[in-house]
This record gives structure tokens, C-alpha cells and sequence, in this order.
């Protein structure tokens, strides 16, 4: 649980998308950028210092996004496709929860695994990645 979780964590994943059309999920990536995302590999770190936390994904081709944020403050964050926004990000029963119009995640940490829950225009889909060594 994030509620406890101190340091940084590294998790990798093959993002598998199974039974999701990625074609109704409202991105707003252009099609060559979607077709990529269909299978791809994704590592993500973490690193926790009490309520702030440093957020940063790897993608293929050396695309990185990194967002930082104090639980319960809002903060300015960048999505994969580049789109900047203001949001809040919460703990919730010790799950970290950000929403904003037509979207919502949640992410925790169960066991070597962060589990990642999103819905995107009423598309809900699950990622799930394993701790690297």
C-alpha cells in the first residue's frame, strides 16, 4: 500500500489490453499512436517521500512523462499524449485516486504488483505491472 510504501519502486509491464477496443477509448492520440499502444512495454517508478510523490513512465522510443504531486494539493500533471491539467490526487483506503472530466485511475500496490485501474469515457481497463528487481 502507497500508505506505507517509502523510497522508490520500478515496475515494468507489457500492457496487454485484452477485450478493450482502444478505438472508443477517447485519447485524442492520433491512430499511428494508438496502434502503438495496443501491445507495448511500459516501465513506471515511483518514488514516495511521505504525501509527495514523484510519478514517471518510460515508453518505447525514450517518451517519458514524469509528474510530481502532494497527496490532497492540486498540481499540474502532463497525460501520455502531452495534454497538461490541473488536478487533485487523493489516498483513498490506500490507493492513489485522480480524476478529472471523462477520466479516473486509481493505483495501488498489491503485493510486487501496481495496479492500475482506468476509466476513460465510460472504457474501463485494468494494467498490471511487476515489480523489477
Amino acid at each position: 500500500m502507497f500508505s506505507t510504501l517509502g523510497g522508490k519502486l520500478g515496475f515494468g509491464v507489457t500492457a496487454e489490453l485484452q477485450g478493450v477496443d482502444m478505438d472508443k477509448i477517447p485519447l485524442r492520440l492520433p491512430s499511428d499512436a494508438v496502434e502503438k499502444g495496443r501491445n507495448f512495454k511500459t516501465v513506471t517508478e515511483v518514488q514516495q517521500d511521505g504525501q509527495n510523490f514523484t510519478w514517471s513512465q518510460h515508453y518505447p522510443g525514450g517518451h517519458s512523462v514524469t509528474n510530481k504531486f502532494t497527496i490532497g494539493k492540486e498540481c499540474d500533471m502532463e497525460s501520455m499524449g502531452g495534454k497538461k491539467f490541473k488536478a487533485t490526487v487523493l489516498m483513498e483506503g490506500g490507493k492513489i485516486v485522480v480524476e478529472f472530466p471523462n477520466y479516473r485511475q486509481t493505483s495501488e500496490i498489491v503485493g510486487d504488483k501496481l495496479v492500475e485501474i482506468s476509466t476513460i469515457g465510460g472504457v474501463t481497463y485494468e494494467r498490471v505491472s511487476k515489480r523489477l528487481a
